[in-house]
């Protein structure tokens, strides 16, 4: 039943955040609404690294921080960020469904070398390290675009735009 639960609950997570990435307009990418914000590309790129987190989540019993770059390029092209996102994807939604509950309760720990940030059941870090992380990003990434007067796609019922 959990198991259950949390595919349901990702892919429809998932689904959602391609449409915004569908919105994104290239001529754009390097705009950031504020000075302290990151750029629309990068903000995007961020989402996929999210992706990369989730499938961690699923792979590894733990994941260093430390061992992670710091900053990758933003990508710059719409097509780019929806061909590793579709990708990550893919390789979300394998390893979801090899996944057993006793896998996704197991614990998992979320580290910076020796300084543990978070150790919490498996399904517990996916939803909050992964799926709602993703999820508040992917908002920031919705008032950049009704910012830009780029027509927001609706995420949980109708948007002003439909």
């Amino acid at each position: 039943m959990v198991k259950q639960l949390i595919v349901g609950d990702a892919m429809h997570e998932l689904a959602t955040t391609r449409r915004v990435l569908e919105r994104l307009p290239e001529e754009h990418m390097s705009w950031k609404p504020h000075e302290k914000s990151m750029t629309l590309g990068g903000l995007a790129t961020h989402l996929i690294n999210l992706m990369n987190w989730q499938i961690a989540i699923l792979q590894q019993r733990e994941f260093d921080l430390s061992t992670v770059p710091q900053r990758r390029e933003p990508l710059d092209k719409r097509a780019d960020v929806l061909e590793e996102f579709d990708a990550n994807v893919g390789k979300f939604e394998k390893l979801l469904a090899e996944c057993d509950e006793e896998t996704l309760g197991e614990e998992w720990t979320l580290r910076h070398g020796d300084h543990v940030i978070l150790r919490q059941p498996r399904a517990l870090a996916l939803r909050s390290f992964g799926l709602s992380h993703m999820v508040h990003h992917r908002a920031q990434l919705g008032v950049y675009l009704r910012l830009l007067d780029i027509p927001v796609p609706g995420m949980y019922g109708p948007s002003a735009d439909e």
